[in-house]
């Protein structure tokens, strides 16, 4: 590291561990809290004997990450209603100015494999996000985590069937999701219930997230039946200036409801068998704020 100076190196690592970060705790203001107490260790530890500062970093960042998700599932008890991770416009001129970074790392992790990644233990998790998402060998892993490569073989396993069973199982060419998702917001707009129950799977869930600071249903809603009638629903109640705008999230096709001039919503749906599967709603403002209108 001769010749280098602290805040070079963590800089030239940032990116890295904020993608790590993001993807263990599925909001940006945690990640970010994450990556700048990654910073202040970084900053303070005798780096002499370091020679490999990315494996390092991520280590402390891996381990601050857990720690942090685990404080988060506690205060999630508590949450009102279902809990989605934070969704991110990218490549979209609805993008807040400073969230250009934001952008580049929501591209590339969907937010269906985020609401998966939710259902994996802290340390299924980890291994999983070190090993699928960033390619760090097993060793390494074990190292991060203070286990045995063994056991991270065995962790790592366990979450690839956990995640395999529960996100898409077949990827939906982007232009037929963008043309469903259209047809989608021009029925589920209008309150055209027959329309969206041409669109819905007869299973459909949806899933809204409003943590108790606007409307939004405080369970998941079943059937095509339940989902188009609140839809509709929704419809007729919403203000006469609202906005639907059709926007990329996470990398994939989805929707910025504006209203009263400000983000009101995000809506992505999930796509099987060329129906929507399931709809995302995301409603709480603290998660909206990486939106402009």
């Amino acid at each position: 590291m001769a010749g280098d100076t602290a805040t070079e190196v963590f800089e030239a690592h940032r990116s890295v561990l904020a993608g790590v970060a993001y993807r263990m705790l599925g909001r940006f203001a945690d990640a970010e809290d994450v990556v700048q107490d990654a910073w202040v260790r970084w900053s303070a530890e005798d780096r002499s004997d370091v020679r490999e500062p990315r494996g390092y970093l991520v280590r402390i960042t891996t381990r601050l990450a857990i720690d942090r998700l685990r404080q988060a599932r506690s205060r999630r008890e508590s949450y009102v209603g279902p809990w989605l991770p934070e969704p991110v416009a990218t490549r979209s001129g609805h993008t807040a100015p400073d969230s250009a970074e934001r952008a580049e790392l929501a591209e590339s992790v969907s937010l269906a494999v985020l609401v998966v990644l939710e259902s994996l233990s802290p340390l299924e998790r980890a291994v999983f996000v070190l090993r699928e998402a960033f390619g760090f060998p097993y060793g390494e892993i074990a190292a991060t985590l203070d286990r045995s490569e063994a056991a991270v073989r065995q962790l790592a396993g366990r979450a690839r069937r956990h995640v395999d069973e529960r996100r898409p199982r077949y990827d939906v060419d982007p232009a037929v999701r963008r043309d469903l998702t259209e047809r989608f917001l021009a029925a589920a707009s209008g309150g055209d219930l027959d329309g969206l129950l041409r669109l819905l799977a007869p299973d459909v869930r949806l899933v809204g997230d409003s943590g108790g600071k606007a409307k939004a249903p405080v369970r998941v809603l079943h059937s095509a039946d339940k989902v188009g009638r609140f839809l509709c629903a929704v419809a007729r109640q919403a203000l006469p200036d609202t906005e639907y705008r059709l926007l990329d999230v996470n990398g994939a096709p989805g929707l910025l409801v504006v209203a009263g001039g400000k983000p009101d919503s995000v809506i992505q749906i999930e796509v099987r068998g060329g129906r929507v599967a399931c709809v995302h709603i995301v409603r709480n403002p603290d998660k909206l704020t990486a939106f402009t209108a």
